[in-house]
């Protein structure tokens, strides 16, 4: 029988949908890729294969997870599976300079971005951009990972130089010019299936780590966080950045995701972040009615359903 096949690392964020999944009766199943085997003369199970994997895998103990998804995709693919986010959404997942040459690609304004290596590169890098403040940045990340917003080269050369620094996983590390939120907050709008569902609003103003799921929203004492206030889902977003996004996501070959964007004081938008691993907020969830895990269930079970014609 066919089945729903997540492939992922991180049981925390995978059990939300297996929940909804199993209110709809979908058969599934979960393979765990943060270690394992792929033999490559093997035929894929019949199903739909799912991808779920996080860029801040190696956060979790999960260094190579990414590297392996990656080529469990391409056997995927070039054996004739049916694959949701497949190595166009992972190659997006793990470097933010793809993320931003895809997006300007469709002409979907990025933040000025350098990629450097290395703490005098680094410096270098900061110096070319010259703008301040700017922010300091992890290529591979995920939830605010790595991110400083710096005034002066010389806090910069203190910072790579010092203790504290920390390198991206890739040892690629971004200086990109700071967008000033017209308001203190960020927005993270929601897709699936190829379309849009809902935006939310998130309250920027203590800091850059704006993970909605769960399991980032549990302070030091282990305590989870509730401000009623940092997650709100808000009204439709503006008709052309709709399009835009959903163009470039038909182009990159991904089907669900999360782009994020700020609105600077002048009221232009600038786009920052893909997530092809998206999660949600629950609590802002319940207050809009409106559940992206399980409207991702349906999608789910109706591409189930397709292939299970296909093979009648």
């Amino acid at each position: 029988m066919s089945k729903v096949i997540i492939l992922h690392e991180n049981m925390d964020w995978t059990k939300h949908l297996i929940k909804r999944l199993e209110e709809l009766d979908v058969p599934y199943e979960e393979w765990d890729l943060s270690d394992g085997i792929l033999d490559i003369q093997d035929l894929p199970e019949d199903g739909i294969y799912y991808n779920r994997m996080s860029a801040s895998s190696h956060t979790r103990g999960h260094r190579y997870a990414p590297e392996l998804t990656d080529q469990v995709l391409t056997w995927l693919e070039q054996k004739g599976a049916r694959v949701i986010n497949g190595t166009g959404a992972i190659e997006l997942e793990v470097s933010k300079l793809k993320q931003y040459l895809a997006l300007q690609a469709d002409g979907i304004k990025t933040p000025k971005t350098i990629g450097a290596v290395g703490a005098e590169n680094i410096i270098k890098a900061a110096e070319k951009l010259n703008e301040f403040p700017f922010i300091i940045k992890h290529n591979r990340a995920g939830k605010g990972l790595g991110v400083r917003l710096l005034y002066t080269l010389d806090e910069l050369k203190d910072y790579v130089n010092g203790p504290e620094f920390e390198d991206s996983i890739d040892g690629l590390s971004l200086i990109q010019q700071y967008i000033k939120s017209e308001d203190g907050h960020i927005v993270r709008s929601e897709f699936i299936g190829g379309e849009y569902f809902y935006a939310v609003k998130v309250d920027s103003s203590e800091g850059f780590e704006l993970c909605p799921a769960d399991a980032c929203q549990i302070g030091p004492d282990g305590e989870m966080i509730t401000e009623e206030s940092k997650f709100k889902i808000i009204d439709r977003l503006p008709e052309d950045q709709i399009s835009r996004y959903l163009t470039f996501m038909k182009h990159q070959n991904i089907d669900v995701a999360a782009l994020e964007f700020i609105i600077d004081e002048k009221g232009e938008v600038y786009t920052y972040d893909v997530n092809t691993n998206t999660n949600y907020n629950e609590d802002a969830e319940k207050e809009a009615g409106q559940f992206a895990m399980l409207e991702l269930a349906k999608y789910l079970k109706a591409e189930l359903k397709k292939i299970a014609k296909v093979n009648v």
